[in-house]
């Protein structure tokens, strides 16, 4: 195989790899770590006997993406505050046309989701991104897994029913999301906290993510009346100097603070029954990075 034709096999399926890392670890730099290793593994390695290069390379990026996993156990015990994924620049685009399959790729790269997905051990998280999010067969995730198919369906049954149970029920129409988080960013910016209130659910939730590294609140905010009157303080505090830039991260409508130049923060909303039920801030600069660049 030349050397021009194994970069392009690998970058055909990249994205897909992306994809599975990121949902695995909640890390962006972690799973582009991860891909990078693929690659060499991928660039380097005997190909000989390899036939089906996507099942290979996902197989790689899978098994890798676990040990960091492992290892990534104890950092998050030690974490200060409430802990959120990196966020995640999606924009399927062209590649993924059908809107139920774009619809699925969203929800299981979503905040909330990802949220559950903590929870679940190493394994089950293997075997529910490459099910649930992948739609990969039993036989195959448990030749990735090197796990019997039972043993994979076993863990495929104890996630699903996991997530189920703790995953919140919101609604994903992009177009009111976008609308909601366009007002919601209106009224904070001016200081209107009556408009502000009225877009809020009266048992909203605000979860902010510093990893005190920078000001946030260390315990989840609860009620319309509490999350309103935290939010009109930071935002009448902080926009002075700011700007706003609104982007698609994991997979729903958000938008960057930007203090100069510098990512400050980015916020992003749960909707349900047209009101705001959850507020995502998330301000630790190592999680923004990745959006520095764009």
């Amino acid at each position: 195989m030349a050397t021009d034709t194994v970069t392009e096999v690998f970058e055909k399926h990249r994205s897909v790899l992306m994809g599975v890392a990121y949902r695995m670890l909640g890390r962006v730099a972690d799973a582009e770590d991860v891909v990078q290793e693929a690659w060499l593994r991928w660039s380097g390695g005997d190909r000989s006997d390899v036939r089906e290069p996507r099942a290979y390379l996902v197989r790689v990026t899978t098994r890798l993406a676990l040990d960091r996993l492992r290892q990534a156990r104890a950092r998050n015990e030690a974490y200060v505050g409430p802990w959120l994924p990196e966020p995640y620049v999606t924009d399927f685009g062209d590649a993924v046309p059908d809107t139920a399959e774009r619809a699925v790729l969203a929800d299981s790269v979503s905040l909330a989701v990802l949220v559950v997905l903590e929870s679940l051990s190493p394994l089950e998280r293997a075997v529910f991104v490459l099910r649930e999010a992948f739609g990969y067969p039993y036989a195959e995730i448990a030749v990735t897994l090197d796990r019997s198919e039972p043993a994979v369906r076993q863990l495929a049954g104890r996630a699903r029913r996991h997530v189920e149970e703790r995953r919140p029920r919101y609604e994903v129409d992009p177009v009111e999301r976008r609308d909601l988080t366009e007002r919601f960013l209106a009224a904070a910016t001016e200081g209107d906290l009556e408009g502000l209130m009225s877009l809020l659910a009266p048992d909203v939730r605000l979860i902010g993510d510093s990893g005190g590294l920078a000001p946030a609140p260390v315990r989840v905010i609860e009620s319309a009346d509490k999350v309103g009157r935290f939010l009109g303080g930071v935002m009448r505090k902080g926009v002075s100097d700011a700007t706003f830039r609104f982007l698609e991260v994991n997979g729903g409508p958000a938008f960057l603070v930007l203090s100069g130049d510098k990512p400050d923060s980015v916020f992003q909303l749960d909707i349900a029954d047209g009101r705001i039920q959850c507020v995502y801030i998330i301000r630790n600069p190592q999680k923004l990075l990745s959006l520095a660049a764009d």
